[in-house]
């Protein structure tokens, strides 16, 4: 049986959601809801199997155990704690995840 992963995202990658969409939308609102429901959509496939995406890069620096699921050219930020799968960010995946 595969367990269940509850999924919370952080005020910080809310906060990040919202930049998105706003810069998307300077140009289309229709465009940025459309992408804003997309990554939700990724985020919560995360609720099936967390383990399958890589560790970020920057562990090394920060002594983390964080992954990173791609979505396009964002980076979406996570931990896992127990059952829970926590959104920390979700950036510009030409950025470096800053603590």
């Amino acid at each position: 049986m595969t367990t269940k992963y509850r999924v919370n995202i952080t005020k910080h990658a809310q906060e990040d959601l919202e930049h998105i969409y706003y810069y998307i939308a300077a140009d289309s609102a229709a465009n940025a809801s459309k992408f804003i429901l997309e990554i939700e959509k990724k985020i919560y496939t995360l609720e099936g199997f967390p383990y399958r995406h890589p560790l970020i890069s920057e562990n090394q620096y920060f002594e983390t155990n964080y992954r990173h699921l791609i979505y396009k050219r964002y980076r979406i930020i996570y931990r896992i704690v127990k059952n829970v799968v926590y959104i920390l960010r979700i950036i510009h995946g030409a950025k470096l995840y800053e603590l």
